[in-house]
């Protein structure tokens, strides 16, 4: 279809265009806004993107005639949404396509620019040095660094923060015997928004068995966002990292900094580097 074709069809729509079909459209534009409120803050919101992105996708290549495209992409859409809705609500693997779809054109705007009075380079050190001595006391801590996928729906399990990052106020609610010291804190970006809060354990029956329910939560969440969860264990001290469904264990201190300013200085995840034992150590966890 030509671009005069489409500008044809547009004018020949305009001229039948009646109130009914404006009722329509304001209708369906209000239930779209409503729905994106809704789902703004937790992991429903990309799977949403990933499913627009489908039928923008649709549009595109019928304009395009892309005839085989279109045809497959509408049949997934039309003949198969009762499929899609079901797989959608109960099989976590296709969750996560289209969420990392709906991810996909989106850069990263929740991360701090700057973290308040204190410097990006302060807090990091503070982080660093507050982890460390979690590790050396083996005070056990799971903190969890909110990325693109909202994660409004386990921040509602715990009690909300609200406060600055902090390594003194992250040592206090993982302190032994006081009141949120059980549960993840979740932080969004320089804001420590909950603690105490509950995160899915994970399903996968090949982890080690040595991994507690901490490393089984890390995990959990990890599988179902794109989050990276520090996790400090309770027996032995050691800290670990989950991302992406997957398990470093053992990060040393120069580890854990380089974790730490990806997270704080928008570096790249995969850009990172580890100790020279945690590529085994990441592979004996699956086990």
């Amino acid at each position: 279809m030509s671009f005069e074709e489409i500008l044809k069809t547009l004018g020949s729509g305009l001229g039948q265009f009646g109130w009914n079909d404006l009722l329509d459209i304001a209708i369906l534009t209000v239930l779209l806004y409503k729905l994106i409120v809704w789902t703004k803050d937790t992991r429903a919101y990309e799977v949403i993107k990933g499913v627009g992105l489908l039928i923008v996708a649709s549009v595109a290549t019928q304009l395009l005639s892309m005839y085989t495209l279109n045809w497959l992409l509408d049949s997934i859409l039309q003949s198969g949404t009762i499929i899609i809705v079901i797989f959608i609500l109960f099989t976590p693997e296709i969750r996560r396509v289209l969420e990392r779809l709906g991810r996909s054109g989106k850069a990263i705007g929740k991360l701090i620019s700057e973290a308040g009075n204190m410097g990006v380079e302060d807090l990091i050190e503070d982080l660093h040095k507050t982890i460390l001595r979690l590790s050396r006391r083996r005070v056990g801590a799971l903190i969890v660094f909110e990325q693109k996928t909202g994660l409004g729906d386990i921040i509602s399990t715990g009690t909300a923060i609200e406060g600055r990052v902090s390594g003194a106020l992250i040592e206090n609610i993982f302190e032994p015997n006081t009141p949120l010291h059980d549960g993840a804190v979740i932080c969004r970006g320089s804001t420590l928004v909950a603690a105490a809060c509950f995160l899915p354990l994970s399903e996968e029956t090949g982890i080690s068995r040595e991994l507690g329910t901490r490393h089984r939560a890390a995990l959990g969440v990890s599988t179902v966002s794109d989050c990276l969860v520090l996790v400090v264990s309770e027996e032995t001290g050691a800290i670990s990292l989950a991302h992406d469904g997957k398990l470093i264990r053992y990060l040393d201190s120069l580890a854990l900094r380089n974790l730490l300013e990806s997270i704080f200085l928008k570096k790249n995840i995969s850009g990172l580097t580890f100790g020279k034992n945690q590529s085994r150590r990441k592979e004996e966890s699956k086990r």
